[in-house]
């Protein structure tokens, strides 16, 4: 049995409906990750053969203010887990994120490349990553910009948006791959399946800034919406963001067969998949 942690968050449900009789969710009404007790009890009980984490505090400008929080989910939490799946012999997949690397590269992120975090977001992730060695049986999967049916994105943001106003200005000088929960679900799947152990990258390929993806989700929703350029420093957020962490993914692909598709494939087949959801 694969237990996932953070079931009922985007990619939690969309490894659950993939995994199928293979899965078992759970999220903080089972288990508090940042209680050792729990984490123990949970994983002791439910005897798993590998846990996937998706539980985390995602919101990168509330993890500027509130360090102690952030740490505690984020990276604590994962220690707790990664001990527990070791004391069982159980696989901990742990995932992470683009926000691990400054962004001063200019080239895309290998896995072996240093991390060096920008935010408390980034250096709370980077100690989950640290933590999950604690299981000599881990996996890490590093993604981005991440949208899905089940939980708040930039997609949706778009679209609510769009729908009222005709002109947005979203910023345009930060690069990534809009990645779908479910195409980041068969990259997790399919590394589990191959038996990959290690670090790894799984993001949509091809790569845009927000202004790019903004406009697209215009275009292939059939919206008339001007979108306008910004720069990160005239959003002037509490949480500095990379601005260039596209991340190199060839190695999930040489070790498993998998080849995530094009992010604007990908958001067109999630665009198609939404609106047949709310008819």
């Amino acid at each position: 049995m694969i237990l996932v942690v953070g079931a009922n968050g985007m990619l939690g449900r969309d490894l659950i409906a993939l995994l199928g009789d293979r899965g078992h969710g759970i999220d903080i009404a089972d288990i508090d990750i940042t209680s050792p007790e729990s984490v123990f009890k949970v994983i002791s009980d439910l005897k798993p053969e590998a846990v996937i984490n998706c539980a985390a505090f995602t919101d990168v400008d509330g993890c500027e203010s509130d360090f102690e929080k952030a740490m505690a989910v984020n990276g604590e939490g994962v220690a707790y887990l990664a001990m527990a799946c070791r004391d069982l012999g159980a696989l901990l997949v742990q995932v992470s994120t683009d926000y691990i690397f400054d962004g001063g590269k200019g080239t895309p992120y290998i896995e072996d490349d240093a991390p060096c975090p920008l935010s408390v977001y980034g250096e709370s992730k980077l100690a989950g990553e640290m933590n999950a060695a604690f299981s000599p049986d881990y996996l890490i999967v590093r993604t981005q910009w991440l949208y899905g049916l089940y939980g708040k994105n930039f997609v949706e943001t778009m679209l609510r948006m769009g729908a009222e106003k005709d002109e947005l200005t979203v910023v345009d000088d930060q690069i990534g791959s809009p990645t779908w929960t479910v195409d980041l679900a068969r990259a997790i799947i399919a590394l589990i399946d191959s038996g990959c152990r290690g670090i790894y990258h799984a993001a949509n390929s091809e790569y845009c800034s927000w202004n790019g993806f903004a406009k697209a989700i215009f275009e292939e929703s059939g919206l008339s919406v001007a979108v306008k350029p910004m720069t990160t420093t005239e959003l002037n957020r509490p949480a500095r963001r990379p601005l260039y962490s596209t991340l190199e993914c060839s190695k999930l692909t040489a070790d498993t067969g998998f080849h995530p598709p094009p992010w604007r494939d990908a958001l067109r087949e999630y665009l198609k998949l939404r609106t047949s959801n709310l008819s």
